[in-house]
């Protein structure tokens, strides 16, 4: 597995990008650019699972490990969703089970950088690095609004 870093400076508060990255209207806004309609299903506690899942019920579940609201957020990926379920790990899962996927943001005088961790694994980086900086763009200009 690779871990890919992305990078993007936003001239918003924290408190309004958090806002932008986790709040569920806007949330479906960024991550469009990884999956149309894609969205999550979570209470957005520390320790609690969340789920992402695509328009079909496909996705990933995973648990939110770490939450420091307005500076970070971290989720270890545990395993793939079908039809809205849980699938038994697999072969293909237990490839990229426990892969770690986080955000962090960082005030930068009159900026706020937001830099986003993935675990990666070889099939699926190419893919990631074409579709994180769209959707950092969309976080940026939803915050800067």
């Amino acid at each position: 597995m690779e871990k890919l870093q992305f990078k993007i400076s936003i001239k918003a508060s924290r408190e309004k990008i958090w806002k932008v990255l986790w709040d569920d209207q806007t949330y479906r806004k960024w991550t469009s650019a990884f999956c149309g309609e894609s969205y999550a299903e979570s209470n957005w506690n520390e320790g609690d699972k969340i789920y992402f899942y695509g328009p079909n019920g496909e996705g990933m579940n995973s648990v939110i490990e770490t939450k420091i609201p307005n500076e970070y957020m971290a989720f270890k990926h545990l395993g793939e969703m079908k039809d809205f379920k849980e699938v038994p790990p697999n072969e293909e899962t237990e490839k990229w089970a426990g892969a770690m996927e986080t955000y962090r943001l960082t005030q930068k005088g009159d900026e706020v950088e937001l830099v986003t961790e993935v675990d990666v694994i070889e099939k699926h980086i190419d893919y990631f690095k074409e579709a994180f900086p769209k959707g950092m763009d969309v976080i940026k200009e939803l915050s800067e609004e």
